[in-house]
């Protein structure tokens, strides 16, 4: 379960499958960027980042859950429908929307406690979400489950999830120091939705070690 080999095969999954992952992430994605650049415009910076959690609440368990159902199915396989994928996660969507409140909680109450905290509470719920997708847990029972699942991989994961959003932070941070974000609407939009997409390919990675880490548990 090396975490290079766990990063190439998600890549090689990840661009076979761009064309479908594009239409079915992305419009949502963008719905994502929108709501959040027009909430911020009209609340202002220095308002509470409570505002946008909720629009993230409202869409990013869409996508997100859309995402991991086409994972699982092309796993097997199989080859659903964008509008069946849709449905699923739209199923699924209050008590993803809840285990995302909780989770996102948990981990800025951690970074507040001298960051360390909250890097070890984004890589131990780095399952839940899979869990309560696949395996259809509740989410603090998801949440448990993910706890146990990452006993004996914390630096596996970490390592995978640090390969992915390292490099991702430093190009949100060039690409807005390059072009600022009031800059315009349409450009400060495009780039959010750039880096908002691009990290779902963490999502792709984590699914492969969620796999793994049950295969290995069944056998």
């Amino acid at each position: 379960m090396n975490p290079l080999t766990v990063l190439r095969d998600s890549l090689y999954f990840f661009r076979l499958n761009l064309g479908q992952i594009i239409t079915l992430c992305l419009p949502l994605v963008i719905l994502e960027a929108v709501l959040q650049y027009v909430v911020d415009s009209a609340v202002g910076p220095d308002a509470s980042q409570g505002y946008g959690l909720i629009v993230g609440l409202l869409v990013y368990p869409l996508y997100t859950g859309a995402l991991i159902l086409f994972l699982d199915a092309r796993s097997r396989s199989e080859s659903p429908t964008n509008q069946e994928v849709l449905a699923r996660a739209l199923s699924l969507w209050p008590k993803f929307a809840l285990l995302a409140a909780i989770s996102t909680l948990l981990i800025v109450l951690g970074l507040s406690m001298f960051i360390a905290p909250g890097i070890y509470l984004t890589v131990v719920l780095a399952f839940s979400e899979y869990n309560l997708v696949l395996r259809r847990e509740p989410p603090l029972m998801a949440i448990k489950s993910s706890l146990k699942m990452s006993r004996g991989h914390f630096w596996r994961i970490f390592v995978c999830i640090l390969a992915v959003m390292g490099p991702l932070m430093v190009l949100k941070e060039l690409s807005f120091s390059l072009v600022p974000k009031d800059e315009s609407a349409l450009i400060s939009i495009a780039l959010e939705s750039a880096n908002s997409f691009l990290q779902l390919f963490l999502s792709v990675v984590l699914f492969r070690l969620f796999m793994l880490i049950n295969e290995k548990s069944d056998s």
